[in-house]
């Protein structure tokens, strides 16, 4: 099975890219970010042609996850117990939706930006990475192999950005968040990329701004992330830097892992 998790930052805009890549790469399961469209506006139709089953979780404009998956998708979660919403626990934002797909687990996951460290969206990002943590708890420690893929909008070491003196006060790279991020991982997730073509810590985000793609200014921010299940089948994980290139590409590269077989399925 081919795992792959892709910002693509509006689905309506990217969605020649999204069916071109889904036909040239093989992948069987792809999880979305910042779809950025109502719940029943995602083109589900231009995939099913291409043979992929479609679950969303939409809100207009802003946020969306989706799981796109060609070898099945059954007990759908949208949200998880616990999310915090904002500004206040009724207004639950599109994050977070789960699904299990050829008896994998996935959770599609767009993580608060947090904006500066100063905002009330930092103290939501964490308070929704305390939530998240908390209820992933039990699926990790199932012998069900769980894939928890996304963009997480933190980059857990100094190596993850281009340049550290130039994050120094900002979000994404704070002691907290950093910690909170680390949370996730200490329930028994494992970052799939010790195994990766392109070095330990290649990026994953460029800014639309100042050429930063083309001048390396770069993030690693989306992970997948393994339950031991999982972690034991990986072969390989990369990213597909060829995807950020080109007019009208998203600013996100899509993250890719592959695997054998594990628990009775083909992945």
């Amino acid at each position: 099975m081919r795992i792959a998790t892709w910002n693509v930052n509006s689905i309506t805009a990217r969605l020649p890219r999204v069916v071109e890549w889904l036909q040239a790469n093989g992948t069987d399961v792809l999880c979305l970010q910042e779809t950025k469209v109502a719940q029943d506006k995602f083109p589900a139709d231009a995939l099913g042609e291409l043979g992929y089953e479609v679950v969303h979780h939409g809100q207009g404009r802003w946020n969306g996850v989706a799981v796109i998956s060609r070898v099945g998708i059954a007990d759908v979660e949208r949200g998880f117990p616990g999310d915090p919403g904002f500004p206040d626990d009724e207004t639950i934002e599109a994050r977070a939706i789960g699904a299990t797909c050829g008896g994998v687990r996935v959770w599609s996951l767009y993580v608060p930006n947090g904006r500066t460290p100063e905002d009330p969206h930092y103290a939501y990002k964490l308070a929704w990475f305390s939530a998240l943590t908390a209820h992933l708890a039990a699926q990790v420690a199932a012998p069900t192999p769980l894939a928890v893929v996304g963009d997480f909008n933190v980059a857990p070491t100094d190596a993850d950005v281009w340049d550290p003196a130039k994050f120094a006060g900002a979000t994404h790279v704070t002691d907290a968040e950093r910690a909170a991020f680390d949370g996730v991982k200490a329930l028994g997730l494992h970052d799939v990329f010790p195994r990766a073509l392109k070095g330990d810590h290649p990026f994953t985000f460029w800014d639309y701004r100042d050429g930063a793609f083309h001048r390396g200014m770069g993030m690693r921010i989306d992970f997948v992330l393994a339950n031991p299940a999982l972690q034991s089948a990986v072969t390989d994980a990369y990213v597909d830097r060829e995807a950020r290139k080109g007019k009208g590409a998203s600013d996100h590269a899509p993250v890719f892992a592959d695997g054998e077989v594990y628990a009775d399925v083909d992945v």
